[in-house]
């Protein structure tokens, strides 16, 4: 229970931060699962996924 509402607190943050800030979450973040990291990536600009690609080469 404590991983999940730790992830509401995530989902919040990545919702309201700057792009350069969702992908320093979307890098940095340990500990989610794959469908975690999919529900960010649904939050994502998808006219900037280039931008994320190149930030987790």
């Amino acid at each position: 229970m404590e991983q999940m509402a730790n992830f509401q607190e995530i989902k919040q943050r990545f919702k309201n931060a700057s792009l350069d800030e969702q992908i320093k979450i979307y890098t940095n973040t340990q500990g989610l699962s794959v469908d975690q990291f999919k529900e960010l990536l649904r939050m994502f600009p998808i006219q900037h996924l280039d931008k994320l690609e190149r930030a987790m080469a």
